[in-house]
């Protein structure tokens, strides 16, 4: 894929009055209304603090600029009356032009937000591939992946619930990456009571995914019945069985260091070693792990 425009220092950047009349807007997007109005309020009281950008390579033909940047703030002007904007003009192709106007939107949007996720989304949708696209967000592939996912398989409670502050976004894309929809609102529930968070997320997936599987075994379809009440059963079962086996584990390596120190202390008896030795018996078995023999 070809890269973006090289960076302009400012001594050589074009910046101009331009009539608001004509700019034409390539590839508008919707906008927060809230933030549209305060925006337009800042600019009323306080004037633009950025320019636009727009592209004039294809001025002398259509006699119309092209918007690359800055679509909120020149609805603003038009909100406002007002007939220019300060713009900084530039020539570039419809493509390089497209590419900085979605590595701009990325840049202003807020991290670990729906709106974030979207706009990783549409660059993805451009066909920027996901190292590309973590390189300009400055994150790692598996955080642009899963952003991803959660704007592709995410459902609408959980979307709507991320945007209203419901759920925390890490959240969001791990139930996301939960590719039944039954199962998500059964993770969402469990958030909602608290007996879920992004700690214990996993255990609770798999809990939840094996319980599945064994319906869909049994009946030949995935039980749609599944509730909070029975993960929580399920989670403390879990816990019980783990505690058990810790419990089972440390009883044996209790008894084990107990044989250990007798044969430690057996060894130190140089008249034994010598029978072991003469019965060709002096070895001691290899031990596994950080465990040792006394010197």
């Amino acid at each position: 894929m070809e890269s973006v425009i090289d960076i302009v220092p400012f001594g050589r950047r074009r910046y101009q009055d331009v009539p608001i009349a004509k700019i034409k807007v390539i590839n508008s997007r919707n906008r927060e209304q809230d933030q549209f109005d305060m925006n337009v309020q800042s600019i009323d009281q306080v004037g633009l603090l950025k320019p636009i950008r727009i592209n004039d390579k294809f001025l002398e033909r259509t006699g119309m600029y092209e918007l690359i940047c800055g679509e909120g703030r020149l609805l603003a002007h038009k909100k406002l009356g007002r007939q220019t904007v300060l713009a900084e003009v530039i020539t570039c192709t419809r493509k390089e032009a497209h590419l900085q106007s979605l590595i701009e939107n990325l840049a202003r949007t807020k991290r670990d937000s729906m709106e974030f996720a979207r706009e990783l989304k549409r660059m993805h949708d451009e066909g920027w591939d996901y190292k590309k696209i973590a390189t300009v967000a400055v994150k790692d592939e598996g955080y642009i992946r899963a952003y991803i996912r959660l704007v592709e398989q995410g459902e609408e409670r959980l979307i709507r619930g991320v945007e209203q502050g419901v759920f925390p976004i890490k959240f969001a894309t791990q139930v996301a990456s939960t590719d039944n929809a039954q199962l998500q609102n059964v993770l969402m529930d469990a958030f909602d009571e608290g007996l879920v968070t992004t700690n214990n997320f996993a255990q609770a997936r798999r809990i939840i995914t094996s319980r599945a599987r064994d319906s869909t075994h049994r009946t030949g379809e995935t039980s749609a019945k599944y509730t909070v009440t029975q993960l929580r059963q399920d989670i403390a079962e879990a816990t019980k069985a783990k505690t058990s086996y810790v419990r089972e584990a440390q009883t044996k390596e209790n008894r084990f260091m107990t044989l250990l120190t007798g044969i430690n202390a057996l060894w130190k008896d140089a008249t034994l070693v010598q029978i072991l030795r003469e019965e060709n018996l002096h070895q001691r078995p290899e031990l596994a792990g950080d465990f040792r023999y006394d010197s």
